[in-house]
């Protein structure tokens, strides 16, 4: 597999604790790959190693297969990066802002064009920057990160402060990138979003790896439980734990069962040969947000979510 950033062993403490440590990342070249992690676990702190803009205590990037070093950023040349708020010239136009980026790396003036077209800016790049809404600005950013045509995409929290229309239009643009075959790397901690956008997940909790792989990966590592309704509840709960189950949430109603030794239907007929009548089974759904909260390790936003 072709990575567009691996990460070996990283590490960065800071005064009273660590920023990151043993950090080992594996992007795949053309995803979008969610890193999530809660404020504070360690996700900007990540982005600025990948970007060169900390040096590491230990370990190292490399980005397409070619390390970062301190001595040589060359292929920092194929990377585009929105980190935390996008500075701009408020009296400059979105075009002339483009324009300033456009004559320091030398790129042709056809690229202006080009990145406002993809971020859905043309009709707005000769207004002045200050008249833009804050959705506008975020984009008019990631123009700014798109004109030297970059094969990756760093961006930390692309979504602060977007109205839902402007998250909506964040959303497709990314997708859009990827189907391009520039790989995406989005910080954040809006879960949701996320899982609507990306294809792998890397969970960061207290600057450790706490799983990478596919979005599918990790909700098949959540057991999924299943909502049961039934004339006797309490009857039902103590044959299920004979049968070596484990019930949650048990009350005048029901209970709720996590599935591991047995399926549905294997339930449902033990059940009802007991004589227990069963009115409602159904398995419920597993998010992202409670996978997430059982990783990092919060029992009672798991609950909760």
């Amino acid at each position: 597999m072709t990575y567009a950033i691996r990460t070996f062993d990283l590490q960065r403490r800071f005064p009273g604790g660590f920023g990151v440590q043993s950090l080992n990342l594996h992007v795949p070249a053309g995803t979008v790959y969610g890193f999530l992690g809660p404020n504070g676990a360690g996700k900007t702190t990540t982005v600025r190693l990948l970007l060169g803009l900390l040096h590491p205590d230990r370990g190292r990037v490399e980005l397409f297969g070619q390390p970062l070093a301190r001595d040589d950023r060359r292929v920092l040349s194929r990377v585009g990066a929105l980190v935390e708020s996008p500075s701009l010239y408020p009296h400059l136009s979105g075009r002339q802002n483009l324009e300033v980026t456009r004559r320091l790396l030398d790129l042709p003036r056809k690229r202006i064009d080009e990145v406002l077209d993809l971020t859905g800016l043309r009709d707005a790049g000769d207004r002045r920057v200050r008249e833009y809404s804050l959705g506008m600005r975020q984009r008019l950013a990631l123009a700014l990160s798109l004109l030297p045509s970059p094969g990756l995409l760093i961006l930390d929290e692309p979504s602060n402060g977007l109205d839902p229309a402007g998250i909506l239009d964040m959303r497709r643009l990314l997708r859009e990138l990827a189907q391009q075959g520039i790989t995406v790397f989005v910080s954040s901690h809006l879960l949701g979003e996320i899982e609507l956008i990306a294809s792998h997940v890397g969970v960061l909790q207290a600057g450790q790896l706490r799983f990478e792989g596919r979005l599918e990966e990790l909700r098949s590592r959540a057991r999924p439980r299943l909502q049961i309704r039934c004339d006797d509840p309490a009857q039902a709960a103590e044959t299920l734990r004979q049968a070596g189950e484990r019930i949650s949430d048990l009350d005048a109603e029901g209970l709720k069962v996590h599935l591991h030794l047995r399926s549905e239907q294997d339930i449902n007929r033990l059940l009802v040969g007991r004589r227990i009548g069963v009115s409602h089974l159904a398995r419920e759904a597993v998010s992202l947000e409670s996978l997430f909260f059982t990783l990092t390790g919060d029992p009672a936003q798991e609950q909760a979510a």
